[in-house]
Parts: C-alpha cells; structure tokens; sequence
C-alpha cells in the first residue's frame, strides 16, 4: 500500500474499534435488513431471485451483506482492508447465521478469481476511497462473470459540497465539484485525518463504461445513503442530489 492509504486504513480500524460499545445495537439493525434501501431492492429484485454469488468490495460493517442474504443472494463475500471492519462483520454474520465471508485485501487487488460473481455489490462511501477510478472499474469488471451485473448506491458527487446548515442549503467554501481530494472533517466519518478523493459522476460514469460495462439503469436522489448523527440539514430536503444509483452488466462474451 501507498502511503496514503496504509493512513487511511488506521483512520478506518480506528474508527471500526471506536463502533465496538454499539457492537449489539448494530446486530440487531443488522437482522432486520433495513440498511438496503427500497429503491435498492426495486433495481436488484430480479437479479436476487436467481440466488447470485454476490461480491461486495469495500465491504465496512457488513450491514448490507446480511441484508442481501435475506433478500435472496446466495453467498456474500466481503472484500475490506480494514481488519478490525472484517473480523467485526465476520462475527455479527456467524452470529446471525448468514452466508457471509470476508477478506482483508485492498481494491484494487481483490484475491478472488475472474468471473466468480454473479453480482458485484458496492459504493455507500466506496468511490471516495479510490486514487484510481479506472483501476477501480477495470477491478469490477474482473470480478463479474459474463452475463452478471455490477450495482453501485453511492454518495452523490456533489454531496460533499453541501454544508449542513439547517436554515437553507449552502455551498461549501472549500471544496470544488472538480477537486482531487480532500481530508476528512473532524466531525465526519471516519475523521483521523483521512484523506477522500473526488470523482464527478461522469468520471464515474465513463470510468465504468471504458471498463467495458453496458448501464442499464442511473437513479439520483434527494435522500443521502447516511446522515452523521442523524442530522437534517437543509440540503437532505428534497432540493439537491445526494445519492445515485447504478446498474450495470457485463455483456455476455461474442
């Protein structure tokens, strides 16, 4: 790993040991399945019923994987490069009895063989983690078998631009859609000093069509896929996007 992101990676085990008092209220919202979204489950649902092998980099706490099993994929394998993240998300599956398994590696770099997943899940705060979009992409690519999809609910590019005023929404001072980086805020998740990178939703776009995926569907929302402490800041209110999803498929070799 570079420098930057064996930093990023104690910002992360940090911040995954700091979660540890809230171990068993996590367990619990982890067994309801709530963390996937209602518009994820509408623009999964087919795919779920064919019980895919779904691999889901960056995979943090786990929440989501247990949330796909119950929605029907058959096993779910978790890529992350935070230990403490992996040996916490092993833990709740087991106890939860869900088909999960995990992995400590980084993205790119993902140990597991070519084509091995009907599903490729990720995003929730993936794409900011990555100095690399078309590295990112060409990795996605790799993982998913001809004929299997790839499904990214993410943070929308511009929502790192608003402020959380909650009077009306503002534009951050010091940030630019356009920018490279920047380093986490104290008040933000994970904090540590870690260091986000910036790609705009054509970048993203662009990066996962070179890759060689055929988009089938991009969805914007007004609702944010977290809020940090459950706050309700003007720019959550209906008026900005702050998430976006997309599906996309590998297409079948000629």
């Amino acid at each position: 790993m570079d420098e930057t992101t064996l930093a990023n990676r104690l910002a992360w085990d940090t911040a995954y040991e700091a979660q540890l008092p809230a171990y068993n209220e996590m367990l619990a919202e982890g067994a309801t399945g709530a963390t996937l979204f209602a518009s994820e489950r509408v623009l999964l649902t087919d795919i779920l019923t064919t019980r895919p092998t779904v691999v889901h980099p960056q995979s943090g706490n786990g929440q989501d994987d247990i949330a796909l099993i119950q929605a029907g994929a058959r096993q779910v394998i978790g890529i992350d490069y935070s230990g403490t993240a992996v040996r916490i998300a092993q833990r709740r599956a087991n106890e939860l009895g869900a088909a999960c398994h995990y992995v400590i590696a980084t993205v790119p770099g993902v140990p597991l063989s070519d084509g091995c997943a009907d599903l490729v899940y990720t995003g929730k705060g993936a794409l900011i983690w990555m100095p690399d979009i078309d590295a990112w992409a060409t990795e996605m690519v790799r993982l998913v078998r001809p004929g299997g999809h790839l499904f990214l609910h993410e943070g929308h590019p511009a929502t790192e631009l608003w402020t959380w005023d909650l009077d009306k929404p503002r534009v951050r001072p010091d940030r630019s859609y356009f920018g490279r980086s920047f380093v986490c805020d104290d008040n933000s998740f994970p904090a540590n000093g870690a260091v986000m990178w910036q790609w705009t939703l054509g970048q993203a776009v662009t990066a996962i069509v070179r890759a060689g995926f055929a988009i089938k569907c991009l969805e914007e929302y007004a609702e944010p896929f977290w809020r940090m402490g459950g706050i309700d800041a003007a720019a959550f209110q209906g008026r900005l996007p702050n998430s976006f999803a997309l599906l996309a498929s590998r297409p079948n070799a000629a």
